[in-house]
């Protein structure tokens, strides 16, 4: 039963540290990386969709996205939705083939950044201090009803902290990566 608890704890705490990941992958620093282009919704045939379900997305060299949309008529609103998302870039339209050179960082506009991925990180730490807390509950309610002694309770509880310290660290370490790579020029 506490190994349930601390396995369920765990994978919890690993999804919210994938969460984190991905949405770290959407920070855009000064290289052109596919995933920048996750969040621009497309109007197609009357609902919005993900840019990558109307369009193949790929990476010309490091500083240039290119995106080529299936049909010839979606050129123009793959363009405009790119335009219109909070990217902050200008695409270039050759034909069917939409080129997106990514600007440099500005040093300002990477401090900004900076601070988006350490608040980012702490949601993900405040997320995986929530899945302590329920194990927590979950252990007190099996010894308030007194499935477990208090001596496996207690052990239970540092063993969940162990996971949760874990994590953490993780987390941070991925934010430090993820500062690094936003500040170098």
């Amino acid at each position: 039963m506490l190994n349930e608890i601390q396995q369920d704890a765990k994978q919890r705490m690993q999804k919210s540290y994938e969460n984190l990941e991905s949405n770290f992958a959407k920070i855009r620093t000064g290289r052109a990386h596919p995933s920048i282009l996750d969040s621009v919704l497309v109007e197609y045939y009357g609902s919005d969709v993900p840019l990558s379900q109307v369009a193949n997305v790929g990476v010309e060299d490091a500083r240039t996205l290119t995106v080529q949309p299936w049909e010839q008529p979606m050129v123009a609103k793959v363009e405009k939705a790119i335009m219109m998302s909070d990217l902050g870039v200008n695409p270039n339209t050759t034909g069917n083939l939409i080129r997106i050179p990514m600007p440099p960082l500005t040093e300002e506009r990477r401090v900004e950044l900076t601070k988006v991925a350490r608040a980012e990180a702490e949601q993900a730490r405040v997320a995986i201090r929530n899945v302590r807390r329920d194990a927590n509950g979950d252990i007190k309610s099996l010894l308030k009803d007194k499935d477990i002694t208090e001596d496996e309770a207690r052990g239970a509880e540092d063993g969940i902290q162990k996971i949760t310290d874990e994590m953490v660290k993780k987390v941070d370490a991925l934010l430090a990566e993820k500062e690094s790579s936003l500040m170098e020029v």
